[in-house]
């Protein structure tokens, strides 16, 4: 099923503008994504291709199967509510079946979790993106070879130096794991009589050392120390770093490098958009999904403020929606029933006409 089919009247209930549309954070340059509700047609659904949800290839458009609809709306899910509570021009389409779901019975005090987790995962966000705009990762790799350092004097020195101070090369080296000393090696060196060792690593993408059989007889030239879980985290890093480099939004990018505070001033934004939302399910038992302090929020997405202000400000926010969320009269979770009845009476109504 795709997500033209997902659109179209015979299948859909809902179809939303979503994002800064809805939010009314819209400028010159934004996106317009959609979500929606659609119901699967008769034969997919009793047949072998259910679907809980479509997108379209640029991901900018998602819609959810009724079913899944109802699941994420009785786990208190921000985007499902936030589609729900979309009113006025941002609706492009709504079913008549729709006026019998009332969003108001999905307001219950487990909102409080997925609200404030999702604002936290923002947060990450934006601290990670910081991490990455400071800390560049070179287009190459590091090779284990670079976490290797051998016993020098009363220090070390990194192998690549120590073997052009020697005049060897690394694959007539052997090496052989010393007991009850976790990442140290002794060394031992091939002159050339073909003693068959393994070298340091057996390819560029070794994680571990190579190891050597090595006669008694034989006598170290050296002792290695190989920091794998230095060289394991170097790969972990450089690879989140080229993967976001491939996938991310250079106009957003751009935006980080010109506001100079290094993090990415468009999630912190969401972050204390949810935030808001949130406080207004407990004090006032809505969400306000067409935002009515735009300027402060386009303020924040400005990248205006360091990142500590604005975190030692998201903090006191989640307190005081906890302690909203303690003194509020909703109930503790979503109305399950009347979200079954709705999901019965859509189905029993779609599959019948």
């Amino acid at each position: 099923m795709t997500i033209t089919e997902a659109k179209h009247p015979d299948n859909n209930l809902l179809t939303c503008l979503s994002g800064s549309q809805a939010y009314g954070l819209a400028t010159p340059t934004s996106d317009i994504d959609r979500k929606g509700i659609f119901v699967m047609p008769r034969d997919l659904f009793f047949g072998l291709e259910y679907l809980s949800q479509v997108e379209n290839e640029s991901h900018d458009e998602a819609f959810f199967e009724v079913g899944r609809f109802v699941e994420l709306l009785l786990k208190s899910n921000p985007t499902v509510l936030e589609l729900l509570f979309t009113k006025g021009e941002a609706i492009e389409h709504i079913h008549p079946l729709m006026a019998s779901l009332d969003p108001d019975r999905f307001l219950a005090k487990s909102c409080f979790q997925p609200f404030v987790g999702y604002a936290q995962t923002q947060i990450r966000k934006a601290k990670g993106l910081k991490k990455k705009v400071f800390n560049p990762q070179p287009k190459e790799r590091k090779s284990l070879m670079d976490f290797c350092h051998v016993v020098k004097g009363q220090g070390s020195v990194l192998l690549v130096d120590w073997l052009r101070e020697q005049g060897w090369e690394a694959d007539r080296l052997g090496l052989v794991r010393m007991d009850r000393m976790k990442n140290y090696y002794a060394v031992f060196h091939d002159s050339g009589v073909d003693l068959g060792y393994q070298g340091v690593v057996r390819s560029g993408e070794s994680n571990a050392p190579a190891l050597s059989s090595v006669s008694k007889g034989e006598k170290p030239v050296g002792w290695l120390y190989c920091n794998q879980e230095a060289y394991t985290v170097h790969c972990k890093e450089h690879k989140e770093y080229w993967d976001w480099v491939e996938k991310r939004n250079d106009s957003r990018y751009q935006g980080t490098l010109e506001h100079g505070q290094g993090y990415d001033a468009q999630n912190i934004m969401h972050t204390f958009r949810l935030l808001f939302m949130a406080r207004e399910i407990f004090r006032d038992g809505t969400i306000r999904v067409h935002r009515p302090n735009r300027e402060e929020l386009l303020e924040i997405k400005s990248g205006r403020f360091p990142l500590p202000n604005l975190l030692d400000r998201i903090e006191r926010l989640i307190a005081e929606i906890g302690k909203d969320m303690e003194g509020s009269d909703l109930p503790n979770e979503p109305d399950r029933k009347h979200g079954k009845e709705w999901l019965v009476k859509v189905r029993e109504t779609w599959y019948s006409s």
